[in-house]
């Protein structure tokens, strides 16, 4: 029943205009969003990372976190739809001559981002530059809904995608040594990483992404997307991350994700409202 309420909603949001459907799925999310328990964790979160911020002040961000997160949720049924390379079209990309080096290197690359803004935006624009992206991801629980959120990607995306896991890690590892380029979504927790500093608390962190660049010494790429106002979007690729290498690769590893941890903290920080808040991302 849930599968068939998705199906349903996407086929609605397909038959609309992309400013249409992205308007409506915003104001749907924002109408029934802050009212749901799970809003709780984003104002804990929210309290937490910004503690001067008044009731009023964390309640306006929650609801433009809910609006985004429906806009986002209605654009999926379009992403094919969306041209990032258009001149004066829905996505501007600053920074498109660094996935052009990527694509002609013959050399591996890992590109991230994280859960703010469309983030499906990262993979579709590196996609039609002509570098398809392996990603990881956690699947959606219900699999009848990740059934249609997998053909959804297909459609658009080139690139392989696999459920978070060993298995997933030994695909990525052959796409590296393949010299293919990798996406990740670095901002959620993961219970046996590392305690990497963020908004000021420990957070347990993904080291994959430090490990594999240190180890078979790829690029790696940050990617932020911002939306820029109903379904228009800014996406910045910026230079390759310089990591330090001293020979101790636990303490190199730790570095780096400080970096990493670093940088999308500034992302958060300067626009709150287009961060997904929900996920429980430091312990109580």
């Amino acid at each position: 029943m849930e599968a068939a309420l998705v199906r349903a909603a996407f086929a609605a949001f397909a038959l609309l205009p992309i400013d249409t459907a992205s308007a409506i799925g915003g104001a749907i999310a924002l109408a029934i969003g802050p009212h749901l328990p799970v809003s709780r964790t984003a104002r804990r979160n929210l309290k937490a990372a910004f503690p001067a911020l008044d009731d009023a002040s964390i309640e306006a961000i929650v609801a433009a976190m809910w609006n985004n997160l429906g806009r986002t949720a209605a654009e999926y049924p379009h992403l094919g739809a969306f041209d990032c390379y258009e001149p004066g079209g829905r996505v501007e990309v600053v920074g498109a001559e660094v996935i052009d080096r990527l694509r002609d290197d013959g050399a591996p690359g890992i590109f991230f981002g994280i859960h703010q803004a469309n983030w499906e935006i990262m993979a579709l624009a590196a996609t039609q530059r002509g570098v398809p992206l392996d990603q990881v991801y956690r699947a959606a629980n219900n699999p009848y809904v990740e059934i249609v959120f997998q053909r959804i990607r297909h459609d658009a995306l080139r690139g392989r995608h696999h459920k978070k896991g060993t298995v997933a890690a030994r695909a990525l590892i052959k796409t590296i040594k393949e010299g293919g380029h990798l996406a990740m979504l670095v901002d959620q927790k993961q219970n046996d990483g590392i305690a990497i500093p963020f908004f000021g608390r420990p957070a347990m962190t993904a080291p994959a992404i430090a490990r594999l660049a240190l180890k078979y010494d790829c690029p790696v790429i940050a990617a932020r997307i911002e939306r820029l106002g109903g379904a228009r979007f800014r996406m910045t690729i910026l230079p390759p991350l310089a990591f330090t290498r001293s020979g101790d690769t636990n303490a190199d590893i730790v570095a780096a994700m400080t970096t990493i941890n670093a940088l999308i903290e500034t992302w958060i920080r300067e626009r709150p409202a287009e961060w997904l808040w929900l996920h429980r991302r430091w312990p109580n």
